[in-house]
């Protein structure tokens, strides 16, 4: 009987202490994803020279710019939570390893972590082009995604929100896939408006020049209005979603309120993105930007997990 309660307090604490190694992950993702937006806003990339992983030929440098200290912190940053995520990978593997997503999430975090920190090795040694870079922040997504359900997991969030209950209909399970897969699209055309420099090409709201309709005039400014298109197209989207789920889904919390809180972060995401073209790329609202996609994805994933996970309803 001893014995019992003691191993009972002994999993309770390897628990618990799990469940805060998740969090920490969790946070230094989105430390990683913020500051690789920050590196490339502030067109910081090129502050440690064509050196890696050290910087301007020395481990630590000693000649400290602010360009240099946006990309060396950003570096040292994703090197120490590249190490928690590992951690957390094997230790998930270990303790909820019989919980079916747990391995692919596992390995889809260290995969991806592993595949963005190359690909920022290889910009800085040999340079690439802007449609392959406008990748790293959707590759960095990936992974923020899969250790934030991670934590999801450990925290048995599916259990309090009596997951195993939930009936999708085959309408709503369509659109959590499609609305997803959509979003991905519209943040890379989001990054690749970054890494084109095509944030200024047009200074008005909602149309390029909202004196005058016109087609764009060049790349640039359909690489911009393009992006746009596709942001207003997704607010459209989760707002009609998340009214199908305030109609049909009350009775499912998690359903209910996952939408209306998806639909919340859009609206926000669209928000500041108005404001930063009308700002003239703002800095803060700039970073407010990518952190309401973030949030967002990391949310219609799970709801894509709810939905693998569902019966279907009649």
């Amino acid at each position: 009987m001893v014995n019992s309660i003691e191993e009972g307090v002994s999993y309770l604490r390897y628990n618990r202490f799990l469940k805060w190694f998740g969090v920490a992950s969790t946070i230094g993702m989105l430390a990683i994803l913020l500051g690789g937006a920050l590196v490339t806003k502030t067109d910081s990339g090129m502050g440690c020279g064509r050196h890696w992983p050290g910087c301007n030929g020395q481990l630590i440098p000693d000649d400290i710019t602010a360009e240099v200290l946006i990309e060396f912190s950003h570096r040292l940053v994703t090197g120490s939570v590249g190490i928690f995520i590992v951690i957390l990978a094997i230790w998930s593997w270990r303790a909820l390893g019989h919980v079916r997503e747990t391995k692919f999430l596992a390995f889809m975090a260290v995969f991806f972590l592993i595949l963005q920190a190359l690909i920022g090795a290889a910009q800085v040694l040999w340079g690439q082009g802007d449609f392959i870079l406008a990748l790293h922040f959707g590759i960095s997504l990936i992974s923020f995604a899969s250790v934030f359900l991670l934590t999801l997991l450990v925290f048995e969030v599916d259990q309090k929100f009596d997951t195993d209950k939930i009936r999708i209909d085959k309408t709503l399970r369509f659109h959590t896939i499609g609305v997803t897969i959509y979003s991905y699209f519209v943040i890379y055309t989001g990054a690749l408006v970054r890494h084109t420099s095509s944030g200024l090409i047009c200074s008005d709201w909602p149309l390029c020049r909202n004196n005058e309709f016109s087609l764009p005039n060049n790349m640039y400014e359909w690489i911009q209005m393009g992006h746009r298109l596709a942001a207003a197209l997704i607010v459209v989207w989760i707002g009609f979603i998340a009214i199908k789920a305030i109609k049909h889904y009350s009775d499912q919390r998690v359903i209910y309120w996952g939408w209306i809180t998806a639909f919340g972060l859009v609206l926000a995401q669209a928000t500041t993105g108005m404001i930063v073209v009308l700002t003239k790329l703002n800095l803060y609202f700039a970073l407010l930007h990518s952190l309401f996609i973030t949030l967002l994805f990391g949310l219609l994933t799970y709801l894509v997990l709810l939905v693998s996970r569902s019966r279907q309803k009649k």
